[in-house]
């Protein structure tokens, strides 16, 4: 148990201040609320009223975090081959050139369909 004492005391330190943050902001922070300070930010353009069912949200969004990921995780899988490759020899170094072509026939089919054209 005596190892895990600091640990549980980092974490009730991180608690106690995250709710000590919150307590004190409300006690503190202004009360005084108007409809311009109600109203979200959306960069200095004049929301735009949404309808009751929330609206839809164009699917470049999406395909656009999506594309975020798949490239993300390649460079998480680049970086440990990195740190090995002298291990790993040329077995290696043809598997990572296989996942990279994989990766780059992705790239070039969502560059010719106009995935990356932000409109």
């Amino acid at each position: 148990m005596n190892a895990y004492a600091p640990i549980l005391v980092l974490g009730a330190l991180g608690a106690a201040f995250a709710i000590g943050s919150v307590i004190l902001a409300s006690i503190v922070g202004p009360k005084r609320y108007n409809r311009a300070r109600l109203e979200a930010y959306e960069c200095g353009i004049e929301p735009t009223p949404q309808p009751t069912g929330g609206g839809r949200f164009p699917i470049k969004y999406y395909l656009t975090a999506m594309l975020f990921i798949v490239f993300d995780i390649e460079i998480v899988f680049l970086y440990p081959w990195a740190v090995t490759f002298d291990a790993l020899g040329l077995f290696g170094l043809v598997e990572m050139l296989l996942f990279a072509l994989t990766v780059f026939v992705a790239y070039a089919y969502v560059w010719r369909r106009g995935g990356l054209e932000w409109d």
